[in-house]
């Protein structure tokens, strides 16, 4: 492949050397000292309140009434502001253990584009007061706050604390693993156990006793409380909601053997999820794996949230079973176009293809300017690098014990096959079919929004035959590792490769936790990558890592430039 800048080469003793520069990003601007709380809420509403699904005259209101028995009456209020002298909206409900005492209202009649202030009262106690927005008429502006990957054991909240006290912001989008499965004994049990955060329960979840003390535990952190209680939330799900890489019929970390059925097990997760979270219910005839939805700011911006888990997604491919396979160049060809290359693998499914295509033909049809894809996985073609003459023997015995598949990462890495098989680049002909269906809606003009990877990305998008679909921006995850828990401080030199060997890939961040911020208007957009100096410790420094314009030309949105940035981390390859 044709090398873009500098040569590579004189890098190639630094990667897993520890030489690599990740400190550079310590240069950029800082956003102010703060500390999230730690105090749990010992009160009826311990969970705190939520808002989420706005529509343009309703949005979802939802808490949890802590150690009550029986069924319990509540009343949701929603007035102009904190103080509660004018109440617009007001509702008597009731809830019980059938639920687990959650409680879930749409407050409805509200005007558009309006913030409100919302509570509960039940039994005598108030809970605290939360803000919720409405989608507007008309707009010039939006500005949103993007999360994905919240592993409690791994760290503090403060991403969440951070965005709790920006009050510009018009709602999170959340792109799924708002909580993870496992147990104490499993993935970041070490880390929640040096930190003092273990997971609740201590075993992983597999029934809905289980799920729900999962999403509880969750609900009660403090940073998670203030971020929901300051802002509406339009999330989707990806797997760790139900189980680590997730399908239609089944699981990773599913095992029928000694875990039961996956079926069971989905739907308790399922009851769960819709039960503590400020989401619609599903509407008659779909049912609660039908996962997908649109919003629109008035003619400015429409957002289509898609599922690409449990609808309709076939078992993705795990290299470490399909490497043993791979012993010639006819192999891997044959792999790549029968394996790989099968058009009956399938994210989106027929049904929901076609709400897509729906959604972003009513949106081009309306005269928007923006279109966004809430979306879970990769959607860039991104090859995995060559890394295997950049490993000594003993840097991969070092690894082997955080990263038990890394000969067999090592090796797919030279096969010039993609990075990673559970996302987009697993089911490419189903890629090419979601092109297909933008591209007779009109919209080659795609702002996608990723998570699930645990790092920072900024790559274009483009179909096989090459054309311009728009540009992606995968945001890190809230506390989730990323390969910088692999590689270390040379996690950049992997972030180099990365770039150097993938045409599509503008920028990546293997290093930092943290969100995404992005800004929308007439004529332009920004985006930043927002990370935290630490999350192993409640007092966090936040400082903008990156940030990127985006301009609309010739039919499809690109990036029109970057600020806060070293040398090192945009020209090399540039």
């Amino acid at each position: 492949m044709q090398q873009r800048g500098p040569m590579f080469v004189s890098r190639r003793n630094a990667l897993l050397g520890g030489l690599a520069g990740v400190g550079a990003c310590a240069t950029q601007p800082k956003l102010g000292g703060f500390e999230s709380s730690t105090a749990v809420a010992n009160t009826d509403f311990s969970c705190g309140v939520a808002s989420g699904d706005p529509a343009r005259e309703s949005v979802v209101l939802w808490t949890r009434i802590a150690g009550a028995e029986g069924n319990v009456a509540v009343t949701a209020e929603v007035a102009e502001d904190e103080s509660f002298s004018r109440i617009l909206w007001t509702e008597r409900t009731e809830t019980g253990p059938g639920r687990d005492h959650t409680v879930k209202v749409v407050a409805s009649g509200l005007e558009p584009g309006k913030r409100y202030a919302y509570r509960f009262l039940s039994g005598g106690e108030v809970s605290p007061v939360g803000f919720a927005r409405t989608l507007p008429e008309t707009t010039e502006r939006v500005r949103f706050a993007i999360a994905s990957c919240s592993h409690y054991s791994f760290g503090f909240f403060n991403a969440y604390d951070h965005m709790a006290r920006d009050a510009d912001i018009d709602a999170v989008i959340h792109l799924g693993d708002y909580f993870y499965e496992y147990g104490v004994d499993g993935y970041g049990g070490a880390t929640g156990a040096k930190i003092g955060r273990p997971h609740d329960p201590p075993h992983e979840v597999l029934n809905l006793d289980d799920y729900r003390r999962r999403h509880r535990q969750y609900k009660m952190d403090p940073s998670l409380r203030a971020m929901h209680a300051a802002h509406a939330i339009i999330p989707v799900w990806d797997d760790h909601e139900t189980s680590n890489d997730s399908f239609q019929r089944g699981a990773e970390n599913h095992q029928p053997e000694t875990e039961g059925s996956w079926e069971a097990r989905k739907r308790a997760a399922l009851q769960a999820y819709y039960e503590y979270m400020p989401v619609r219910d599903p509407e008659p005839g779909k049912t609660r794996e039908q996962f997908y939805r649109d919003y629109a700011w008035g003619n400015f911006l429409t957002i289509t949230a898609v599922e690409t888990r449990l609808t309709a997604r076939t078992k993705p491919i795990d290299y470490t079973e399909a490497i043993s396979e791979l012993n010639s160049d006819e192999d891997i060809e044959r792999f790549r176009r029968d394996t790989l290359g099968d058009p009956s693998r399938e994210l989106l499914g027929d049904t929901q293809r076609s709400f897509v295509e729906r959604s972003l033909a009513a949106s081009v049809e309306s005269g928007a300017t923006w279109r966004v894809l809430a979306n879970q996985v990769l959607m860039a073609r991104v090859l995995a690098p060559d890394l295997g003459a950049y490993v000594t023997e003993e840097q991969i015995v070092a690894l082997e014990a955080d990263f038990p598949p890394i000969r067999d990462f090592l090796k797919w890495s030279s096969l010039g096959l993609p990075y990673n098989t559970d996302a987009w680049d697993g089911y490419p002909a189903a890629r090419e079919r979601f092109y297909d269906s933008a591209k007779s809606a009109g919209a080659t003009d795609l702002i996608v929004l990723t998570g699930d990877t645990h790092m920072f990305w900024a790559n274009d998008l483009k179909s096989d035959a090459g054309e311009a679909m728009g540009v992606e921006f995968g945001t890190s995850g809230i506390t989730s590792p990323g390969a910088g828990a692999i590689f270390g401080e040379a996690a950049f030199d992997y972030s180099l490769l990365m770039r150097r060997d993938n045409e599509d890939v503008r920028y990546l961040d293997a290093v930092h936790n943290g969100y995404t911020t992005l800004e929308l208007r007439e004529d332009k957009g920004r985006v930043e990558f927002i990370s935290m100096d630490t999350i192993t410790s409640p007092q966090y420094t936040p400082f903008r890592s990156a940030g990127f314009n985006l301009r609309r030309r010739n039919g499809t949105v690109e990036l029109a430039g970057s600020d806060g940035l070293g040398f090192k981390e945009w020209v090399l390859y540039r």
